[in-house]
């Protein structure tokens, strides 16, 4: 049983980047994990995203580029305000401008880069580099 879907994908993605393979089967595929995978692939961590069925639960195969070192979900969502980025950046990325936090914000799902120069704040989702 799934408790957390978007957190066994991420696994997945991390498990078959180190393993070499270039398409992962998503099962089931969510509103949520479709935005996360969509900006982790507009920032080039991973590749196309076929949605092959629709309706419950649903099927989709992700193709990998090599290119994630380490992603996951961040647990609990904290909540996180406009000037409250850099702490978790710390946290949670290696370095100043290496990798991305994800984030939900009212505006919906973006990077903490878009957020902090829109202004928003929101509740971390997950993060990737």
């Amino acid at each position: 049983m799934l408790n957390d879907p978007l957190a066994n994908v991420m696994s997945a993605i991390l498990t078959y980047e180190k393993t070499g393979k270039k398409e992962l089967l998503i099962h089931p595929v969510s509103k949520t994990i479709r935005r996360v995978l969509a900006i982790m692939q507009e920032r080039g961590y991973v590749g196309a995203i076929e949605e092959m069925s629709e309706g419950r639960g649903g099927f989709a195969k992700l193709n990998l580029l090599g290119n994630v070192n380490l992603c996951g979900v961040i647990k609990p969502r904290f909540s996180i305000k406009t000037d409250g980025f850099l702490k978790f950046e710390k946290r949670y990325l290696p370095a100043n401008g290496v990798g991305i936090l994800i984030l939900s914000t009212p505006e919906g799902f973006m990077t903490h880069e878009q957020a902090r120069e829109k202004g928003y704040g929101g509740r971390l989702i997950a993060y990737c580099y």
